[in-house]
């Protein structure tokens, strides 16, 4: 080995030491609430597919008959010749399904981030960012040279705090926040944000990756869910979780959509979404504006799901959403009982540092519409054994 990257070999053995080496499964099926993992059939907890819409036989026609009619990639960037009418009918689709003025659409929620957030401020400007964002979030703030100021978890007070002290010390200053935290399933009080941040010179910004399709009516997301339409400048989201296909979407006022068409750097130097993926995308929003039933289901298998965990002895943080952490605290722990899950049929991966500070390492369940009771209780079953085997249950 070439005698400049042996620290790399080093560093790999480090996280096999310290448990955090992050071994990856193969999957060899579509996604649903079973699947093929390396080989073997197992109950899947792990996907973010929420509504169960990433196999569902409406989106898988709907890319079909447009791979028939456009083909597959756009084989441009959006702003020279990558735009397609299908693109548009989606930011038109996304912005009446999220009640805003507009909407702009880009290859993932994680470019979203990275297009917005150097676009709106940057080094001579501050972001203000709550501690537990998202890395994409992080990243996006990174990239814009703004100094980066971060305010305590969800704490408003704090919030406040640091507006204050910094009020007239930029010239811009954008304030953001997740909507949903995948990693403890909180949700940021965002009412509570815009009271605070409606008496400073800020921009505000959220992330709704984990809440688009979840919280809100029928889906539709935490500014609908706190009625803030109109009064979030900024809401990012995924079409890669409960939307089930992939794709980022940035959605609110529409000078901020105009000005990221036209200096949105993902926007400008990255190939577009594939027109099948596109067209899969409004297939969803079909699906969600017709009815709450998947949205009402996933709901009522988290309530259950939970509710089981927490009479079994488990600690499952403080989620008031469908993702259900189940805390174990050290990470080599958590990798034991993902394996042990494993054995018994349940795909759960464990999550630790860097995804989750140390000391705080988990088995993250991601709970979808389209699982069964009957597979729950199995689930349920498969965490009692394991959870006893190892001593976190008595």
């Amino acid at each position: 080995m070439a005698k400049r990257i042996e620290w790399i070999e080093r560093e790999l053995q480090n996280l096999k030491d310290a448990g955090l080496y992050n071994r990856i499964r193969t999957l060899s099926s579509p996604q649903g609430a079973w699947l093929i993992v390396d080989g073997r059939r197992a109950l899947n907890f792990c996907s973010n597919n929420y509504l169960g819409l990433a196999n569902h036989p409406r989106l898988r026609q709907a890319a079909q008959e447009a791979a028939q009619r456009y083909g597959i990639g756009p084989a441009a960037v959006r702003s020279i010749a990558g735009t397609m009418d299908l693109h548009l009918e989606l930011e038109r689709r996304m912005a009446a399904f999220k009640g805003v003025e507009a909407a702009i659409t880009f290859q993932s929620g994680f470019t979203a981030n990275l297009a917005t957030i150097p676009a709106l401020v940057g080094k001579d400007d501050v972001i203000i960012s709550d501690e537990l964002n998202h890395a994409s979030i992080i990243d996006g703030s990174r990239l814009s040279g703004a100094q980066i100021i971060r305010y305590a978890h969800c704490d408003t007070s704090d919030l406040q705090r640091v507006l204050s002290e910094n009020r007239g010390k930029f010239p811009r200053t954008l304030v953001i926040t997740d909507g949903v935290f995948s990693m403890d399933g909180d949700i940021a009080p965002l009412d509570k944000i815009y009271e605070v941040v409606q008496n400073y010179e800020a921009v505000l910004m959220v992330d709704d990756a984990h809440g688009e399709g979840v919280i809100g009516r029928g889906g539709r997301g935490i500014v609908d869910h706190f009625d803030l339409h109109g009064k979030v400048d900024v809401e990012v989201g995924t079409m890669s979780k409960a939307f089930g296909v992939v794709g980022g979407v940035v959605a609110g006022n529409a000078m901020v959509v105009e000005w990221l068409r036209q200096r949105g750097r993902p926007f400008l130097f990255s190939s577009a979404m594939t027109v099948p993926d596109t067209a899969a995308c409004l297939a969803a929003i079909d699906v969600l504006e017709e009815s709450t039933e998947l949205v009402d289901r996933l709901w009522e298998n988290a309530r259950y799901f939970k509710a089981e965990m927490r009479t079994m002895g488990f600690d499952t943080g403080k989620s008031v959403t469908p993702i259900t952490p189940v805390m174990l605290g050290e990470a080599p722990l958590a990798q034991q009982f993902s394996r042990e899950l494993f054995e018994q049929g349940v795909f759960a991966m464990a999550l630790g540092f860097p995804t989750v500070p140390r000391g705080k390492a988990r088995i993250r369940v991601m709970i979808s519409a389209s699982h069964e009771k009957s597979d729950l209780d199995q689930g349920l079953e498969a965490f009692r054994k394991v959870g006893k085997s190892l001593g976190v249950i008595s």
